[in-house]
């Protein structure tokens, strides 16, 4: 009796311990598939020095807020832009808003430059590099779901593609464009017989000097994408001039320079010159569009997270269609012989009836006229004339 108690309790004891290790092995892969389905990015919101238009932006440095959804980012550029955000913002999300904008919606500067960086690793260090290089930026952490967010904004928004699918960042760059690139930094250009195989060196207002080769692909790929991308943002410039001034203007493109330099090089000093020389690149093409818009400019910067080659972009700008005209037209119908037959004899009756009321008007009228004045008559009833 003992012995066989003793093994029905180690044999309950048994099922108990693997009912537990099979709780804990489905809560790891819940854990796990929603590590997958999320990914952390950030982004940051640049404002401007000169006009304040986001609310927890700070001349003393970068401030951290909280966490937001990339359909919350989207949300925040269409309100920077001057529409309403999307219906689906949450309450939540509506409240994140508020914490970060000016509540104001008279007052927005309904111009935007968005880009989107491709990093392979370490965005948290890159983000905190290029936000301390501006006076007034908001961090954010993203979080991102397995699918992009979308920005719907309206047809009469003027959008600027700083890529697309066309998007070659060889096409117009050659040895030339390379040395005004860096001149413009203060930099050198030590160029070859052979074309796009010379060497960069371009000394940072942090005490980095860069040294890149352009007969390495990921030199080269980092240099031309972003010397293409200060050319479409010239570019977009030029465009939006023709523009009326009171039409809301945003800037957009994705990046993926340092993703280049990351994936050959790793954590090495030169990916790190190559993420300086970045943030010394968009600091200064920040100052030139405060500059051309007099302050009226906001930016915000997304840091999206991916070791694939490919672009995985966090966010998508789509353009609503806008409504087409409606028109009234005829409506024909067909009709048959019975509604015909009725139609015509609808249409005898009236004019009979009209011409017979028209004939006894005059006849009416023709005998008041002629009618004796010693008779008595409709207008002068019972009064007789001597």
């Amino acid at each position: 009796m003992d012995d066989r108690h003793f093994s029905n309790s180690d044999s309950n004891s048994l099922a108990s311990f693997c009912s537990c290790c099979f709780r804990l092995l489905i809560v790891l892969s819940l854990l796990c598939f929603q590590s997958r389905a999320e990914t952390i990015g950030s982004v940051l919101f640049l404002d401007s020095p000169t006009h304040e238009y986001l609310r927890s932006s700070s001349p003393d440095g970068l401030v951290q807020m909280d966490s937001m959804s990339a359909l919350e980012v989207g949300a925040a550029v269409s309100v920077l832009l001057g529409f309403a955000p999307s219906e689906t913002l949450s309450t939540s999300g509506s409240t994140k808003l508020n914490k970060i904008l000016i509540p104001n919606p008279f007052d927005r500067p309904r111009h935007v430059l968005m880009l989107e960086i491709g990093v392979a690793k370490g965005a948290q260090v890159i983000v905190d590099s290029v936000g301390a290089s501006f006076t007034r930026a908001i961090k954010n952490n993203v979080i991102r779901g397995s699918d992009n967010a979308q920005i719907e904004l309206p047809g009469e928004v003027v959008i600027s593609w700083l890529d697309g699918t066309d998007f070659d960042p060889y096409a117009d760059i050659a040895d030339k464009e390379i040395n005004d690139f860096a001149s413009w930094l203060g930099g050198s250009y030590v160029a070859n017989e052979e074309p796009l195989t010379g060497a960069l060196t371009i000394s940072l207002p942090t005490n980095l000097k860069v040294h890149l080769q352009m007969s390495k692909k990921s030199d080269k790929e980092f240099i031309t994408n972003l010397i293409s991308l200060i050319h479409h943002i010239r570019s977009a410039i030029e465009l939006q001039q023709d523009v009326s001034g009171s039409a809301s203007a945003l800037m957009t493109g994705y990046f993926h320079g340092i993703k280049a330099l990351q994936m050959e090089y790793g954590s090495t000093e030169v990916a790190q010159g190559g993420m300086e020389l970045f943030t010394a690149t968009i600091s200064k093409i920040f100052d030139s569009l405060q500059s051309r818009y007099k302050g009226q400019i906001v930016g915000v910067i997304l840091f999206s997270q991916s070791h694939s080659s490919e672009s995985n972009k966090m966010l998508d700008v789509v353009v609503a269609s806008p409504a087409s005209p409606r028109w009234l037209e005829e409506v024909t119908t067909s009709l048959n012989t019975t509604d015909v037959e009725v139609a015509l004899v609808r249409n005898t009756l009236a004019w009979t009836a009209g011409i017979l009321l028209l004939i006894s008007a005059f006849i009416g009228v023709y005998l008041l006229v002629n009618m004796p004045l010693t008779k008595d008559t409709l207008l002068d009833s019972n009064v007789k004339l001597d």
